[in-house]
């Protein structure tokens, strides 16, 4: 996810239970290698390991440099993306787009694999578009090449994010092949991560965006995978607690114009849903410092905090 999973976002997932938290895509194209988004999307100190890398490309000899580039910057999985829907992306027939030429994806693979001694990853839709999904001949293509490990997204290209994501494909791509399968999509809650294991017999689920604002997901759906019992949602001190961590983490990293401007977003997440929400944003997104935007952060949720006192 492009601009949510920076370094600070991964770190507090992986604490709040995420197994596994890779990077924002990083292009294969060397000409932007020494931009400032891609330095800060390869930036992983004081990352937990294993540090996986996601990069995206059409062409297999700069996929290759491109894998290469990111072991010797710290990289120990490469994850090749050909699953982001994103007009940008396709239209450079990267991401999904690539679902479309199947020779192609191979000598992607190929090129990436031989060109690392690391292991590397593949995440994919189920197809460029509903009459078109290939993505059983895909995952056998990956096997092949040496894949290992698969992430699928169960949405063809041409869906978006549209509609209900359906897993039957992922479970005929398990029963398929023998290196270990991920689910993704839709996968919002500890129940729903529970059904989508038991209907695929994935090896892992995937989450994206029902992490956004809700980082407390990864603990939630391990601790029902294990117990079989739903913790308690976070009480609004425990919400303002991990935003407050969350957004140090941003200007740390960031600096403080910047940081005070990719918190806005998160804020947003945080307070969704919350009482007195959208009155909430519209004044916090006004704010221009890191003293102002964490002042009004803190004074809303010790209002919530105050409120749901009063109401017990």
């Amino acid at each position: 996810m492009a601009g949510v999973t920076d370094r600070p976002f991964r770190q507090l997932c992986r604490s709040l239970g995420a197994g596994l938290a890779v990077s924002e895509m990083v292009s294969s194209n060397a000409l932007v290698w020494g931009s400032e988004k891609t330095r800060r999307r390869i930036d992983h100190v004081g990352e937990d390991e294993p540090v996986s890398v996601q990069i995206a490309g059409a062409d297999p000899v700069m996929m290759a440099n491109a894998a290469r580039f990111n072991v010797s910057q710290g990289a120990q999985i490469i994850d090749i993306n050909m699953g982001c829907p994103a007009k940008k992306v396709c239209n450079l027939m990267a991401g999904s787009a690539l679902l479309q030429d199947e020779a192609l994806v191979g000598r992607i693979l190929d090129a990436v694999v031989a060109a690392v001694d690391v292991p590397v990853t593949l995440k994919i839709r189920t197809g460029w578009d509903p009459t078109h999904r290939n993505a059983l001949r895909i995952a056998a293509i990956a096997e092949q090449a040496g894949i290992q490990a698969l992430a699928v997204h169960g949405r063809t290209r041409a869906c978006g994010y549209r509609g209900e994501a359906e897993h039957r494909t992922v479970r005929a791509i398990k029963a398929a092949v023998s290196i270990p399968v991920i689910a993704n999509g839709d996968i919002s809650s500890p129940w729903k991560a529970a059904e989508v294991l038991r209907v695929t017999q994935a090896d892992a689920v995937m989450i994206g965006r029902a992490a956004q604002g809700r980082p407390w997901v990864f603990r939630e759906i391990v601790h029902f995978l294990v117990t079989g019992e739903l913790l308690p949602p976070p009480a609004p001190a425990e919400i303002g607690g991990v935003l407050t961590g969350h957004l140090h983490n941003l200007y740390d990293f960031y600096g403080e114009y910047t940081g005070v401007r990719v918190a806005r977003k998160h804020i947003a997440w945080y307070s969704k849903g919350q009482p007195g929400g959208n009155r909430f944003r519209q004044q916090v997104n006004q704010a221009e410092t890191v003293e102002e935007q964490l002042r009004q952060v803190g004074d809303y949720f010790v209002l919530l905090t105050e409120q749901k006192a009063l109401a017990a």
